[in-house]
Parts: structure tokens; sequence; C-alpha cells
């Protein structure tokens, strides 16, 4: 499957984003799809996955202010971004994985596609 993200930009400090990704070249609603983000230095940091069942996990540092979902009918999965904080200027990637089991939906190793990145950049 081929991964496209699209939707980042430069906003200020509690405002809102929405970034989307589709995806093209597989069958989407059998993928569990996630959205990870990256900065200079670190490593690639897991944000929230939505699973086929729409049951949706995040990271403890934008749960309550990042809603994943996704539309299977538009091979599309969005990642709404509210309250936005400094600390989440990133590089933003969405990823997808047809085998991925629960315990690994917060690994950047239980995915095997990967979109280009978007970037996101939050003044303060």
């Amino acid at each position: 499957v081929q991964l496209q993200a699209s939707g980042g930009g430069l906003v200020q400090a509690e405002g809102s984003l929405r970034l989307s990704c589709a995806a093209s070249g597989g069958t989407f609603s059998s993928y569990v799809m996630a959205w990870f983000r990256q900065t200079p230095g670190k490593e690639r940091e897991f944000v929230a996955a939505i699973n086929r069942g729409r049951y949706t996990y995040y990271s403890d540092s934008v749960e309550g202010r990042f809603t994943i979902s996704r539309d299977n009918a538009k091979n599309t999965v969005h990642l709404q971004m509210n309250s936005l904080k400094p600390e989440d200027t990133a590089i933003y990637f969405c990823a997808a994985s047809a085998r991925v089991i629960t315990s690994q939906y917060r690994s950047e190793g239980g995915y095997d596609n990967w979109g280009q990145g978007t970037l996101v950049t939050v003044s303060s």
C-alpha cells in the first residue's frame, strides 16, 4: 500500500490542524493505521493508532487533544490535532500494517508501510 500524508503547516499554540493520509494499492479496511512523529535528533515517536474495529490508541502526550479517525470508503485516515503546543512540532508520518498485533501498535517496527511525512510547526 502507498501512503500520502498531507495537511501539515504552521499554526500558533492552542490552534488546530487536521492531517490526512490517503492510501492506495491495498485493502485499506484490513490495515491498522497509525501516526508517528519525529524531530531532529530523536527517534520516531508513536502518536496514535486506529485498528480495523475503529478502536483507538494514543500516546500520553496527545491523549485528549488529538483524535484519529478513518474513512474506509475514501481510504483515508485523519488526525485532528487540537490545543497544539510548541512541543508538538515535528514531521508527522502515517503508517499502515495488515499484520501488526495489539502489543506492537505503539512500536515503529510494527508497521511496514510508511508515508513521506508532513511537517507541523507550532509557534509559541
